[in-house]
This record gives structure tokens, C-alpha cells and sequence, in this order.
């Protein structure tokens, strides 16, 4: 039988008929996945409630013409009620499964990818991070996966040292005052410093930022994600950029796939090439 097994992360659910739902996942080896879950949403279901967003499970597909078939699920980590629990943790995970969809195509090649997700959703679920700085950081890495990544430091045109000031989204991140076009945006340097550690993973200044910076730092990712993916994030505009007091991280290492680690910092342009 044409059956195969993979690590997945739930994205997004879509009703079919009466019972059924087709679920599309980041899967740990097979990149994109579309399958029929059958009878999930009936109340006597096995697995109805390891297949919703934010779900990562241990699956047995069955390969069919135009969409798979689940035949099993087994969950690794179950993050859907934790996120679901708080809006701005869940206004962050919509954003981050919405982004993985788009930057993962159908051919496979999404591991890196797939880490990422499941480390970046795991975070939300233990409140490790403010929700906000847990999605931006996420966005600029999985861009920089993507082949996308920003320059923060030196000219993203003429290589010149930095710092510099300007920062421009269709060139690549911070630029030289000479190759910078009229009007273009002006950072500061807790701003930029904020966009540095979001991307090499320096929690330790990330999480001391002030509101304001956040917020700042917050529209420049914005801006820079929706000019690389060609079109708007819809739950983008809903998250919450509320800043709060971090919360004490609820340790759950049972719940945690076995091969899944917190997001590494973001690979260099010559590693993603």
C-alpha cells in the first residue's frame, strides 16, 4: 500500500461534508501536506483533537490521486489549548502557521522550516517570550530560511560598514544614505539593535526592549514580510502588540516532539543557497 510516515504541524483545517475535514500540515520530511481526515468531527472521533492548528502529531498517511488520507495520528505536542487559552498568543501562532503556508511549497524541502514552526509555537505555548517578539522573531528567520534574509548591520546594496539609518524594504534591510531613495524610513539605534536580536535569537536584549522600540521594530517586519510573500497577511492586522509582563514558562518537556529544538538563529544567505 502506498502509505507513508511523517511529523507534522497542523496549519489550517478546512470542513468537508458532514464529517470529514481536510487538513493541511508542514510535515518534518514531506514539506506540504493536504489530507482527508475522516470522521474527525464526528464526537466519537479517535483523533479529531490531534488534528487542529497549532497540533504537531506522528502521522500514518495514506497517499491518494489528489489528497492524502490519514490513517493514524499520534500527538507529540499538544500546543492548541496553551495557545488558544490567551488572544495574543493565539493572534501570533495564526500568523506564524500562515506564514509557514506561504513560504513552503509543495516539493518538500521543509525542515528548517518545519523546526522553526514547531520551536516557535512550543515558545508561545510555555509564555517564554512576549507573543509579539516570539512572531516577529519567527517572521525575519523564516524569511532568511526562505532566501529572503534582511541586513541589519552593513549595506544590503554596496556592502558598505555599518551602521547606517535607512531602511529600505525592497533593498534588503538597512542602506547607505547614498543609495537610499527620498522618504525613506529612519531607525533608530535601540530599533535596530531590537531587529538584530529578533534575528539571532538575543532574548536576553529582546525582551528588555521598551514598548515603543517593539512597535517600531514590529512595522519594519511587518512591511519587509508582506513585500517578500507578494501579498497581505490576513491575521497579520489582528494580532495583539500589547506589551505584558513575561509570564513564568510553564515547563512541559513531555509535550515537546522529540526532534524538535527552539528556533536556531537564522542561517546565513550562503547557508540557505
Amino acid at each position: 500500500m502506498p502509505t507513508y510516515r511523517d511529523e507534522a504541524v497542523v496549519l489550517r483545517t478546512h470542513k468537508l461534508g458532514e464529517a470529514d475535514r481536510i487538513v493541511t500540515m508542514l510535515g518534518r520530511q514531506h514539506g506540504k501536506i493536504r489530507a482527508v481526515a475522516k470522521g474527525v468531527r464526528r464526537t466519537g472521533s479517535r483523533f479529531g483533537s490531534r488534528l487542529e492548528p497549532f497540533m504537531v502529531a506522528d502521522l500514518q498517511l495514506y497517499r491518494g490521486r489528489s489528497l492524502d488520507i490519514v490513517q493514524q495520528a499520534v500527538t507529540l505536542g499538544a500546543y492548541g489549548a496553551d495557545i488558544s487559552s490567551d488572544y495574543g498568543r493565539y493572534t501570533a501562532a495564526s500568523a506564524m502557521v500562515e506564514t509557514a503556508d506561504k513560504v513552503t511549497g509543495d516539493d518538500g524541502g521543509g525542515l528548517q522550516q518545519y523546526l522553526l514552526l514547531v520551536g516557535g509555537l512550543r515558545s508561545l505555548a510555555r509564555g517564554e517570550h512576549d507573543p509579539s517578539l516570539t512572531l516577529d522573531s519567527y517572521l525575519l528567520r523564516a524569511l532568511s530560511i526562505a532566501g529572503w534574509a534582511p541586513t541589519f548591520g552593513d549595506c544590503a546594496v554596496t556592502g558598505a560598514p555599518g551602521p547606517h539609518r535607512a531602511f529600505v524594504v525592497q533593498l534588503g534591510g538597512m542602506v547607505a544614505d547614498e543609495v537610499a531613495p527620498p522618504g525613506a524610513p529612519r531607525v533608530d539605534d535601540d530599533t535596530r539593535a531590537l531587529l538584530t536580536a529578533l534575528l539571532t535569537g538575543d532574548w536576553m536584549l529582546a525582551d528588555a526592549s521598551d514598548e515603543r522600540t517593539r512597535n517600531r521594530a514590529s512595522g519594519l517586519i511587518a512591511a519587509y514580510t508582506q513585500f517578500h510573500l507578494e501579498r497581505g497577511l490576513r491575521s497579520l492586522p489582528h494580532v495583539d502588540r500589547a506589551a505584558r509582563e513575561r509570564p513564568t514558562p510553564t515547563a512541559t518537556p513531555a509535550s515537546a516532539p522529540p526532534h524538535a529544538s527552539t528556533p536556531s538563529p537564522a542561517p546565513t544567505p550562503q547557508e540557505v543557497s
